[in-house]
């Protein structure tokens, strides 16, 4: 051999903790970029946006009931875990006033406040 060196293996602790740290970083940028995403409620653009979930009420654990708009008319839906049922299409769409409806926990908190004895 006439004093060439080797080259580094490309399995070397060096290259193996580059690689480790390239990799978490990555994945901490798709984690930060999906909570920016979800806090600031930014919405991805999906179909053509004929459909959309206008309110929704909870009946029970698993179970809620949904107004959906589909094009210019408006269906009520039953939500369960069974799956998703048609419960009647509205012959005049509702229209809702959003700033006179409180918040869903500001609703259970009132709730709870009502019931005698406190928080059950």
């Amino acid at each position: 051999m006439t004093g060439m060196t080797q080259p580094a293996s490309p399995l070397s602790v060096g290259s193996l903790a580059q690689l480790t740290l390239s990799l978490i970083a990555i994945v901490m940028l798709i984690f930060a970029i999906s909570w920016v995403l979800k806090r600031f409620k930014v919405a991805l653009p999906r179909g053509s946006g004929d459909m959309a979930v206008i309110d929704q009420v909870s009946i029970g654990p698993r179970e809620r009931i949904a107004l959906v708009r589909v094009g210019e008319a408006q269906v009520l839906v039953g939500i369960s875990a069974g799956g998703i049922v048609a419960l009647t299409p509205l012959a005049t769409p509702i229209v809702l006033s959003g700033a006179t409806r409180a918040p869903a926990f500001a609703e259970r908190l009132r709730d709870l406040m009502k019931r005698p004895g406190g928080a059950a």
